[in-house]
């Protein structure tokens, strides 16, 4: 079950925010966690077991931890028992294959292994429990002994498949004390609806661009086709991806809870360092916190932060799926990180405002290439081309087609991508009080029916971060 779904929409959501909210608090909990199991288990319904094992598994080594916690040999040996448990079957599901195949290729082998799906949102809840047992084991928060509670805080479906990838420490209160009120469950609702309807009405209709651009053969792609695929592309993972996280936390601040801002306007960026403080926030603080602090971070020199810094770009593109294309994305923009903390951000902070823009832009779109192409040789043959290498045509017929089909959508998409959208409508609230909230609420109301439209007779609908 996704979020942009009719089932989710007109079934599913109302009757879970129904019942949440026609049963006393202490119940409440039941609700969220009973409706977070028929959620997953709509589409999932035997991996279910799977995330079960998981929340059980470490629910019981952090109260372990916590009973040996003055017996450092027990509690350091059943804390590397949770992350090895963790690990191994986010490694067995995600990675097992992809292992598989490279020592076969390596070394001649012919070894099978089972084509087992990838567990949805496997990635993410498995990082919720790990950076869990880690600050259970560092005394950094107290553990959870109700298990239900924990239950919530690993399974709940607003965050559940895609994140935000949410600290334990930031919620823990909230899991036993919130509260809902009227004005609360409305700003809930329009992040919602405001998250639907990038998805929906931008994301989906700009990623059949892309989908016509990759689909054409190679020798056929112009030079300005293949950027308008491309920024078709980067547009698309954007507005997918954050319309979610938007949907993710509008949906927890209709059920009480504050679910941390993943995506604060990555596009307008003038460093790559900075583009990474905006895109997936919480992924970046996860890796920092948990992988590049404890490796020593930039305490040790230059060259120790430098190897810091590759291992954890190593890893991030590693996160994100188990192929060459995510590991050499993820590579690359610790290059660029890299070169920006040795000169280059210096340099940028010193050039017009513009040269960074530009700058960013250009390695961002880049890059995407590298993550969205499967197979390497394809993606260099794809930058080959949007470079003008080879006997690609500058323009074509086609390209222009795109172009005069699609103009008016990139440039909407171009200044949603900016906090241009989001001032004017709290302007015009601010300016005209009662009539500016009357059509702030007419246009939300709109957005909703209009992508209902869409969906209704839609049939490319993809969560591009489902497959993380």
């Amino acid at each position: 079950m996704v979020f942009s779904s009719l089932i989710f929409l007109y079934y599913f959501l109302p009757i879970t925010i129904l019942l949440y909210f026609i049963v006393p608090t202490i119940l409440k909990n039941v609700v969220l966690f009973a409706a977070s199991l028929v959620f997953y288990a709509w589409g999932e319904p035997v991996y279910i077991f799977l995330m079960l094992f998981s929340t059980v598994f470490d629910y019981a080594n952090a109260r372990l931890i916590d009973k040996f916690r003055h017996r450092k040999g027990i509690a350091r040996t059943v804390f590397i028992t949770s992350l090895t448990g963790s690990l191994g079957i986010l490694g067995f599901f995600k990675y097992g294959g992809f292992v598989m195949d490279n020592l076969n290729h390596w070394f001649g082998l012919n070894v099978q292994m089972a084509d087992l799906p990838l567990p949805v949102g496997i990635s993410f809840y498995t990082f919720q429990t790990i950076s869990y047992m880690v600050d259970v084991y560092r005394d950094r928060v107290p553990v959870q002994k109700n298990m239900l509670s924990f239950g919530l805080y690993v399974m709940m479906f607003p965050q559940l498949v895609a994140g935000p990838i949410v600290k334990y420490g930031d919620i823990a209160h909230q899991l036993s004390y919130r509260k809902v009120t009227l004005e609360r469950f409305g700003e809930g609702a329009e992040l919602f609806i405001r998250g639907l309807a990038k998805k929906v009405l931008l994301a989906n209709n700009i990623g059949t661009l892309w989908t016509s651009v990759k689909a054409m053969p190679a020798d056929e792609i112009s030079v300005l086709s293949a950027w308008i695929g491309i920024i078709a592309f980067s547009f698309q993972i954007y507005f997918d991806f954050s319309g979610y996280s938007d949907m993710a936390r509008g949906l927890g601040k209709m059920f009480g809870f504050d679910l941390m801002e993943n995506f604060k306007y990555p596009y307008i960026s003038k460093s790559i360092t900075e583009f990474w403080r905006r895109w997936h926030i919480s992924l970046g603080t996860w890796f920092r916190e948990y992988v590049y602090i404890p490796l020593g971070g930039n305490r040790a020199g230059i060259m120790r932060q430098f190897i810091n810094l590759l291992v954890v770009w190593f890893l991030t593109g590693l996160w994100h799926g188990a192929s060459w294309n995510f590991v050499i994305w993820g590579l690359y923009f610790g290059l660029f990180i890299m070169m920006e903390k040795w000169f280059l951000l210096r340099w940028l902070q010193n050039s017009h405002a513009f040269v960074g823009h530009i700058y960013t832009i250009l390695i961002v779109i880049v890059g995407w290439v590298f993550f969205e192409m499967k197979e390497i040789s394809d993606a260099w043959t794809f930058i080959y081309t949007m470079f003008g290498f080879g006997s690609h045509n500058v323009t074509d017929t086609q390209s222009l087609y795109f172009l005069s089909t699609h103009w008016l959508l990139l440039l909407l998409m171009t200044a949603c991508a900016t906090p241009f959208a989001k001032q004017a409508v709290s302007y015009v609230r601010d300016k005209f009080h009662l009539a500016g909230n009357a059509a702030a609420v007419a246009m939300y109301v709109f957005l909703l029916l209009l992508s209902t439209a869409f969906l209704v007779n839609e049939t490319y609908n993809p969560f591009l971060y489902f497959r993380f």
